[in-house]
């Protein structure tokens, strides 16, 4: 098929540090490649990809040093190339929310959307009951719960390429937090989990102008003590290291995470997860096989002394049998070709998640 995946713009794809949404696209873009498709796609120049690159920015817009600058505009460019190519592809597959929906009316059946962020937020509803006709897809059923009207195709998990993230079957004795400082992601919350526990925290997270109020007198003040190490932005280059050295990864979130796609890679590398059951983490985490789920920061001191006892061998074959890069790229060619097909199009339930229910953990009195 000849299917164009259109990218957000602010990072690179794959991002060079910190970002979610690009570098899941790299890895749908090289997979579906690599399944003979011709891909070709919209992204900043700066991208690495086995795709073929229709560049529409010089750099990608957080890492550019241009002080001032405008997403929109750069957005908007981009779109008008999309249309105006738009007869060269089978399916337009577009990774940048609802941008593009007022541009796309009228070839809306040969358009899939997915949607990579939180949508219990306001005028969202109007939006996409005014633009229904565009078929949508989620990658967590819990994403879906504000907008139930919505016209959901499927949900597909994100999934990951494996050569980057090597399985370490003999971890260090740190646990990790790895992603954003932000109120959201909780790392008081991991702080205070590791003082608990008595193990060291290894901190790799980048801190956006819009938190640096938050990091400066929430977090900062804890990073003196001598168990919590601040590393800072990390890449893929170190990824796999920080995240298969760990004991554990803290996913200790406080909002409606639509994903989470550090607890998959985290997962690739063989190290459980200790995460909060909120937003997806009960549709991604299998409770006592890839790690385990808690109520709160109790539960969560009494998963890290109980971590141990989970086989990190069946936590990267988790990964393998639900969240690889290839496994993800059919699930979306399966939906490509019920795009391209035409007619009726009918949703398609999502899979519940494999998921133990007993705990390896003692319950908090």
């Amino acid at each position: 098929m000849k299917i164009a995946q259109i990218a957000p713009l602010y990072e690179a794809v794959p991002p060079r540090l910190y970002g979610g949404t690009e570098r899941v696209v790299a890895h749908l873009a090289n997979a579906l490649v690599d399944q003979g498709h011709e891909v070709t796609l919209f992204a900043s120049a700066d991208t690495q990809t086995r795709a073929r690159l229709a560049p529409m920015r010089a750099q990608a817009l957080r890492l550019d040093p241009a002080p001032l600058k405008s997403d929109l505009a750069s957005h908007l460019c981009m779109l008008h190339e999309v249309r105006r190519r738009a007869h060269e592809f089978d399916v337009l597959h577009f990774h940048v929310d609802l941008l593009h929906f007022p541009f796309f009316e009228d070839m809306a059946g040969r358009t899939l959307t997915t949607l990579h962020g939180r949508l219990d937020i306001a005028d969202l509803p109007g939006a996409y009951m005014r633009w229904n006709q565009f078929p949508l897809v989620s990658i967590s059923r819990h994403q879906r719960k504000p907008l139930p009207f919505a016209n959901w195709l499927a949900t597909i998990p994100h999934g990951l390429e494996e050569t980057p993230y090597a399985f370490e079957p003999n971890p260090g004795g740190y646990l990790a937090f790895l992603g954003r400082i932000s109120p959201e992601k909780r790392p008081d919350r991991a702080i205070e989990i590791a003082r608990r526990a008595g193990l060291p925290l290894k901190i790799a997270a980048k801190v956006d102008a819009a938190d640096a109020t938050y990091f400066a007198q929430k977090i900062q003040p804890l990073l003196d003590d001598p168990l919590v190490e601040f590393i800072g932005e990390i890449g893929d280059a170190d990824k796999a290291a920080f995240l298969g050295g760990a004991r554990a990864l803290l996913f200790p979130i406080d909002w409606p995470e639509p994903f989470g796609l550090v607890m998959i890679e985290a997962m690739a590398c063989g190290t459980p997860v200790i995460g909060w059951r909120c937003g997806s983490v009960p549709e991604v985490i299998e409770h006592g096989v890839s790690g385990l789920i808690v109520e709160d920061e109790a539960q969560a001191v009494e998963a890290v002394h109980a971590i141990g006892g989970l086989d990190r061998r069946r936590v990267r074959q988790a990964f393998e049998r639900r969240y690889t890069a290839q496994g993800m790229a059919s699930a979306y060619v399966e939906q490509y070709a019920r795009l391209a097909g035409g007619g009726k199009l009918l949703p398609q339930e999502p899979q519940e998640p494999q998921e133990l229910q007993e705990p390896l953990y003692r319950e908090a009195a």
